[in-house]
C-alpha cells in the first residue's frame, strides 16, 4: 500500500513556512508529521502537493493508495480508524477530510461525495496556522516522546551532569558534560550524536534532534524543539527550529518558529508578549491581513533561507518570509516580505541571484549541494509572492 500525504486548505494560512514544503514535512514534537505517520506504516512517504514542490517531494500511484491529511498529527486512535478504512471510504471529522483509500490517481480531498464516508467521533491534533507548531509543541514532544523510546534503553548520562526527574532518553554518539537538566515537566530527548555544551541548564520538554548543538551557557525551557544538524545559544523558550538552522548566541526566542537554513544574529531579540498584554495579531498571506491569533504569548514566524543580523529586534507576532535578510538598528515591521533586504529605516528586493551566491556558501557548511531543484523552487516563491515586495 501506497502512503501518500495530501495538503488541504490549511497550506495557504501556514505560509510562510509552506512555501517550501508539502504541509506534512512540517516538523512538531521530535519528528515531522509525516514521519509520525510513517513510523507506523513503515512506507516511503509520497506527497500529493503544489506542482512546483513535486520535483523535491515526488507522487506515486500504486492500486493501493491511502490519502492522509499531511496536516494530522497521529494518536492511537486515529491509527486504528485509518487503519480499518476500506476501499472507498474517507475518514471525517466536521467537514474535515483526515484519509481515504482510493485506488483513483485524481484524489480530491473536496470531494467527500465519491466516498462512503466514516465519522471519526474523537479529538483531532491538526496544525492549521504557524503558532499551531508551538503552541502544541509540547503535546507532539510527549508524544513523540513515547513512541520513539518504548521498549528501549536510553545511554546514561555522565555524571558530570545533574540530573532532575529520570524522563530522559539519549542516544548513541550524544555529547553532554556539566550541565542541568529537569525532566520534572516534559522528557528531554536528545539525538544520535547530538551536543550539550558545559554549563547548559535545560528544562523539558526538549528535543534535541541528531547531530544538533546546544551551544555553552544555554539557557532552554520547554516545550522546545532544535533540529537536525541546528546550533543554538542564549535563551529558548518554547521555541520550534527546524534542520540547518543557527541560532547561536546570546538573545532571546520565545514562542517562535525558524525554518530550515535560517540565522539568527548575535544578541538579537524577540518580543513574545505585548506591553498591554493584548490578543497578538499576526499577517496572514491568504487573507492579507492581519489576523487574531487568540494568543498572549506569540513572537517570530520565520520562513525558510531567512536571516538577521546581530542586535536585530524583532515586534512581539512577526513573520518572515522565505529568503528575506534584516539587518540594521530599530524594529523592522511586523511582516518582512519573502527576499526582502533591509529593516527598520526601509527595504528593497533581495534580488534572486545575490541570495543564490549566499545560500550555495550556507549549504557548502553544512556539506550539501544547493542544486537546481532547490533554486526551482525558490524561484517560483520569489515570482509568487512579488506582490508583497512593493517598496
Amino acid at each position: 500500500m501506497t502512503i501518500i500525504f495530501f495538503d488541504d486548505q490549511s497550506r495557504e494560512t501556514l505560509f510562510p513556512l509552506t512555501f517550501t514544503r508539502p504541509v506534512a514535512d512540517l516538523r512538531i514534537g521530535i519528528l515531522k508529521i509525516s514521519e509520525k505517520w510513517n513510523f507506523h506504516f513503515q512506507s516511503e512517504p509520497s506527497y500529493l502537493t503544489a506542482p512546483y514542490l513535486q520535483q523535491k517531494f515526488p507522487l506515486k500511484f500504486s492500486d493501493q493508495n491511502l490519502f492522509i491529511n499531511g496536516s494530522i498529527c497521529p494518536d492511537e486512535k486515529l491509527l486504528e480508524a485509518v487503519e480499518n478504512l476500506k476501499e472507498g471510504q474517507l475518514l471525517i471529522k466536521d467537514s474535515i477530510c483526515i484519509a481515504a483509500k482510493s485506488n483513483q490517481a485524481n484524489f480530491n480531498y473536496q470531494d467527500t461525495k465519491a466516498f462512503e464516508n466514516i465519522i471519526f467521533e474523537y479529538d483531532l491534533l491538526k496544525i492549521s496556522y504557524p503558532e499551531d507548531i508551538f503552541k502544541f509543541n509540547d503535546r507532539a514532544l510527549k508524544s513523540d516522546f513515547a513512541l520513539i523510546t518504548k521498549g528501549r534503553i536510553s545511554q546514561p548520562l555522565s555524571n558530570t551532569n545533574s540530573l532532575i526527574g529520570d524522563d530522559i532518553f539519549i542516544e548513541e554518539g550524544v555529547e553532554v558534560e556539566c550541565s542541568t537538566f529537569n525532566t520534572k515537566n516534559g522528557p528531554i530527548y536528545l539525538g544520535k550524536n547530538a551536543q550539550v555544551w558545559e554549563g547548559c541548564h535545560i528544562r523539558g520538554a526538549l528535543a534535541l534532534c541528531d547531530f544538533a548543538t546546544i551551544k555553552m551557557g544555554a539557557k532552554i525551557y520547554g516545550a522546545t524543539t532544535i533540529g537536525p544538524n541546528s546550533k543554538v545559544g542564549g535563551e529558548i523558550n518554547n521555541a520550534v527550529i527546524w534542520g540547518n538552522s543557527s541560532k547561536g548566541h546570546d538573545g532571546f526566542l520565545g514562542n517562535a518558529v525558524l525554518g530550515e537554513w535560517c540565522n539568527i544574529g548575535a544578541d538579537s531579540n524577540n518580543s513574545n508578549l505585548k506591553n498591554n498584554y493584548a490578543e497578538v495579531r499576526i499577517w496572514d498571506y491568504k487573507s492579507e491581513r492581519f489576523r487574531k491569533t487568540g494568543l498572549q504569548f506569540c513572537g517570530l514566524i520565520m520562513g525558510d533561507h531567512a536571516k538577521c543580523g546581530i542586535n536585530t529586534m524583532f515586534n512581539t507576532g512577526t513573520v518572515v518570509g522565505v529568503g528575506a535578510n534584516i539587518f540594521g538598528a530599530g524594529f523592522p515591521r511586523n511582516f518582512v516580505a519573502d527576499f526582502a533586504w533591509g529593516g527598520a529605516s526601509g527595504f528593497e528586493v533581495y534580488a534572486l541571484n545575490k541570495m543564490f551566491e549566499t545560500t550555495e556558501k550556507v549549504f557548502e557548511r553544512r556539506n550539501q549541494i544547493f542544486d537546481q531543484t532547490e533554486k526551482d523552487i525558490l524561484s517560483h516563491i520569489f515570482n509568487e509572492t512579488e506582490l508583497h515586495r512593493r517598496f
